[in-house]
């Protein structure tokens, strides 16, 4: 009874504190968790995200976590904290009301902006909200947004726990008809949250692309275990199972989900992993930041 008291007064000092009160309904709907910094990036992010809620009927919220920047001159000195968080307040609204326009008024969004670390912020409003998904946008325009926001994204997808999806800056939301898991068959089971990936394939209606990035022509019996395994799991999806041979791990995923239609692409980043050697490489590091398939990366919840 106390944890539920200490929830629900973690829930209500949210909404007070929110620019908008969010109404405490909203933790018991379905949600798509919108983290935007007003660029034409994250707003192609938030336009794809109001689409796939029309789509899923789930409800939007935005969310923009801002900081008190420092002017270095001769002096420091720090821009007026009121000054910022109306400006916040004044792109989130406009923000708003181009989703609304873009939807028919058909979603319904809430907006909130939180003075704060992102990650920290991004990470609190998950816990009290448990979205069915975040959405971001994968890069900036300018130089410092794509190292700024860029840098976001790839740490929000390796650490985040809810599903997280990363947005190419040209992506649009029309349907979700294929849906491509890649994995590398190691303890696949254990970091595999079937669930969930069943929940998104029933979802949509979706066919299931397993793509299979170990190394074809080594015999490892762990792995033959885990292919069999994963298989019996997802045996009443039907999946299509893949094998990607390309020595360049993320160009030959990317480039098999680019020329077979994939709609969105699945990661599962997990310590030492795909993703990781993915996103540690600098000359990969396109593969979330620059992929022209929407990204989304599941952890598994032990």
């Amino acid at each position: 009874m106390e944890d539920q008291k200490n929830g629900q007064d973690q829930r209500n000092n949210y909404c007070c504190h929110s620019r908008l009160t969010i109404d405490i309904k909203l933790i018991f709907m379905k949600k798509i968790l919108v983290a935007t910094d007003f660029s034409p990036a994250a707003f192609n992010a938030a336009k794809y995200a109001a689409h796939m809620a029309m789509a899923i009927k789930a409800d939007l919220i935005l969310l923009h976590v801002y900081g008190i920047p420092v002017v270095y001159s001769e002096m420091p000195t720090a821009i007026n904290a009121e000054d910022v968080r109306l400006g916040a307040e004044e792109n989130i609204s406009e923000l708003e009301e181009k989703l609304r326009l873009e939807t028919g008024g058909q979603v319904r969004i809430k907006t909130t902006i939180i003075l704060g670390a992102f990650y920290h912020e991004l990470k609190t409003v998950c816990e009290i909200l448990h979205p069915y998904t975040v959405v971001l946008g994968s890069q900036g325009t300018t130089a410092r947004e794509r190292l700024l926001f860029g840098s976001h994204a790839v740490h929000a997808m390796r650490y985040l726990s809810w599903p997280l999806i990363t947005v190419p800056p040209n992506a649009m939301f029309s349907d979700i008809k294929k849906i491509g898991l890649a994995c590398d068959l190691n303890k696949v089971i254990k970091n595999t949250p079937i669930d969930e990936i069943k929940r998104l394939v029933h979802e949509f209606n979706a066919e299931l692309h397993v793509m299979n990035t170990g190394k074809e022509t080594v015999f490892d019996p762990d792995q033959v275990f885990e292919a069999g395994m994963l298989q019996e799991r997802l045996i009443d999806l039907k999946p299509i199972y893949d094998f990607i041979s390309n020595e360049n791990t993320d160009e030959g995923i990317l480039k098999f989900a680019e020329e077979n239609n994939i709609d969105l692409l699945i990661v599962l980043p997990k310590r030492h992993n795909l993703l990781d050697a993915i996103i540690h490489r600098s000359h990969t590091k396109h593969f979330v930041l620059h992929s022209h398939v929407p990204v989304m990366a599941l952890h598994h919840m032990h």
